[in-house]
C-alpha cells in the first residue's frame, strides 16, 4: 500500500459572490484553476447574518453540476423547473445544470451560523446539453460510519460498505465529511484513478507529514490510499475524490463548455431567452 502523498497546498482566499456573500475558494483560483473533473470549491461560513442575508439571487448555469453540502443554517433552492428546496443543517444537493438553468439560494434565517460548501463538477461534452436534474437529501438520509476516533458521514461514492445518498455516473465522486478526535488517524483505499483532494475547515491535520491548518485545501499525489492524522484540536474536513474527464475546459462565469463557440452561444441563449430548455426531474427526500 502506497499512501498518496501531498501534491499541491492551496491556502483558501476570500472572494464575494452572489449580492456580497464572502467565500473561502481554493479550487478555482489563480493557484489551482481546476482539478479535473472539478472546477470550483467555495466554503461559506459566518455567524453574521450582514454577510450571508443577500444570498445567491437567479443567476444562469451550463454545462456542469452544482453539490452544495450545508453544515449549519437553513437555505433556500428555487430553480427555473420548478425546483423547490429546503437545504437544512446536515443536507445536500446535487443540481445538473446541463442545457440549462436559472436558480437562486436564499438563505432563510436572519441570526445564527450560515455554514456549507459548494464544489463544481465538470460535465462530460456528451452531457452537457443533455436535461436537467435535481437531488436532494436530509441529513437523516446521510449514511454515517463511526470508528475509532472517527465520525464519516458518506456524501456521495462508498466507505466501509455504506453508499453516499449522491451518486454522480460521469465521474464516480467520493465526497466524505470526517471529523477526527485528537490525534486520531483515518485512512481508506483511493487509488489515482481518481483525483482527490482534502480541505481542512475545523482543527488542523497532518498529511504525509506535511500540516494542514483550517482554511486549506491539499491535492492528492500518486499512490492507492489515503492516509491522514489529526492535530492536538482534532480535525474535520472533507475528501472529494473523481475520475477526471480529459476533456478541454472553458470557462466564462456561470458557463462550462469545452469550446469559446459554445461559451458564446450559451450567452447568446441566456440573452435570447433559450438558456432554459428543458423542465428538471427532483428526487430526494
Amino acid at each position: 500500500m502506497t499512501l498518496r502523498p501531498l501534491s499541491q497546498r492551496v491556502p483558501a482566499f476570500e472572494v464575494t459572490e452572489g449580492a456580497g456573500v464572502t467565500v473561502h475558494r481554493s479550487i478555482g483560483t489563480p493557484a489551482l484553476k481546476n482539478l479535473d473533473p472539478f472546477l470550483m470549491l467555495d466554503h461559506f461560513g459566518s455567524d453574521n447574518p450582514d454577510e450571508y442575508i443577500a444570498g445567491f439571487p437567479e443567476h444562469p448555469h451550463r454545462g456542469f453540476i452544482t453539490f452544495t453540502y450545508m453544515l449549519d443554517g437553513h437555505m433556500e433552492h428555487r430553480d427555473s423547473m420548478g425546483n423547490r428546496g429546503d437545504l437544512k443543517a446536515g443536507g445536500v444537493q446535487w443540481m445538473k445544470a446541463a442545457s440549462g438553468v436559472i436558480h437562486s439560494e436564499m438563505p432563510q434565517q436572519t441570526d445564527g451560523l450560515m455554514r456549507g460548501f459548494q464544489l463544481w463538477i465538470n460535465l462530460p461534452a456528451r452531457d452537457k446539453l443533455s436535461d436537467p436534474a435535481y437531488q436532494e437529501f436530509s441529513a437523516a438520509a446521510i449514511p454515517e460510519v463511526t470508528a475509532a476516533g472517527a465520525r464519516v458521514r458518506v456524501l456521495a461514492g462508498e466507505y466501509n460498505g455504506n453508499r453516499g445518498v449522491i451518486d454522480d455516473p460521469a465521474t464516480d465522486v467520493l465526497y466524505l465529511d470526517v471529523t477526527l478526535d485528537a490525534g486520531a488517524a483515518f485512512s481508506l483505499p483511493l487509488d489515482d484513478s481518481r483525483n482527490a483532494f482534502v480541505y481542512v475547515f475545523e482543527g488542523d491535520a497532518r498529511l504525509a507529514g506535511t500540516a494542514l491548518a483550517r482554511h486549506t485545501l491539499a491535492v492528492l499525489g500518486k499512490g492507492d490510499a489515503f492516509g491522514i492524522e489529526a492535530g492536538a484540536a482534532g480535525a474535520r474536513f472533507i475528501l472529494v475524490a473523481g475520475r477526471p474527464l480529459g476533456e478541454p475546459v472553458v470557462q466564462y462565469g456561470p458557463f462550462v463548455m469545452n469550446t469559446r463557440e459554445e461559451i458564446e452561444q450559451a450567452f447568446a441563449d441566456y440573452r435570447d431567452g433559450q438558456l432554459v430548455r428543458t423542465r428538471a426531474a427532483m428526487t430526494g427526500h
